[in-house]
């Protein structure tokens, strides 16, 4: 039976792929911050599922995950947590900013870091929910494009650097998904707007209260296509090192490469005009 660790999978993507993989007759160790998450993924599941406290940026957490995933080895690590901090980087404190590279960066690393010795064992796969914001910046969500782009390039050196004892790196690059990160992100940058100085909300007000009142947008798709999409990369022989996964993230990706970048920087910039 094969082995997946999945982190942030209380909600959207990471939930959708620890019921996926357990219906699929994986054992999934399904990383958690809320026991109230735990306890409704566990209720969903069969036994093969077990839940545990995994907080990227609590190192007990990260011991305590790689002792389970020694006890039973590892086949998977589905890299999936993950925030967004929003606002104009004129006035974004730098903690805020710190904090989106903790948990999307740092916390990633040293997790994979600890796990790359049962991965090795089992030649298992690293699979990287990344973004479309890997590749493109949108104005006003710049340290979560930083953190994917950051990832980017870790999951690029992991491949380079681990392909001889036959780990597979894969990054996923999903558009608009519809899970619960819309209303933890628009919440994020209603209380980081409370800390801005007045001259903040008279330089990018509009944005502000676009931020504030952001909503998922009606082309998001659910997570569970990209949960199927995560499961196909972990059975398949010779996965591709990246996936695009979403109407809107491909037309994105085309549109930068065809445009010249002032056009394309126009057409972003239009979308959030201050």
């Amino acid at each position: 039976m094969p082995t997946a660790l999945i982190t942030g999978a209380s909600r959207g993507i990471g939930r959708a792929t620890a019921l996926h993989l357990d219906a699929l007759g994986w054992r999934v160790l399904a990383g958690y911050r809320d026991p109230a998450d735990a306890e409704a993924l566990q209720a969903a599941a069969s036994d093969r599922l077990t839940p545990i406290p995994l907080d990227l940026t609590t190192p007990d957490d990260l011991r305590a995950a790689a002792n389970a995933v020694a006890a039973g080895g590892l086949d998977a690590l589905v890299n999936n947590a993950g925030i967004v901090v929003a606002g104009p980087l004129e006035f974004l404190p730098l903690d805020a900013i710190r904090e989106q590279f903790e948990v999307n960066v740092f916390g990633t690393v040293a997790l994979t870091q600890a796990m790359i010795p049962a991965l090795r064992a089992a030649r298992g796969r690293i699979v990287n929910v990344s973004s479309v914001n890997g590749e493109i910046v949108t104005p006003f969500a710049v340290p979560y494009a930083a953190s994917k782009f950051a990832l980017e390039a870790f999951t690029d050196g992991w491949r380079l650097e681990l392909r001889r004892d036959g780990i597979v790196t894969i990054s996923i690059q999903p558009g608009a998904i519809a899970t619960p990160l819309w209303e933890t992100s628009r919440t994020r940058a209603a209380r980081l707007a409370t800390g801005y100085p007045p001259e903040a909300r008279e330089r990018y007000g509009r944005v502000l209260a676009l931020l504030e009142a952001a909503r998922m947008p009606a082309r998001a798709i659910p997570p569970e296509r990209v949960a199927h999409l995560i499961a196909t990369v972990l059975r398949r022989r010779r996965p591709r090192a990246r996936y695009v996964i979403g109407r809107d993230a491909r037309i994105g990706l085309l549109l930068r490469a065809l445009l010249p970048t002032r056009w394309f920087d126009a057409l972003l910039a239009g979308r959030r005009r201050a």
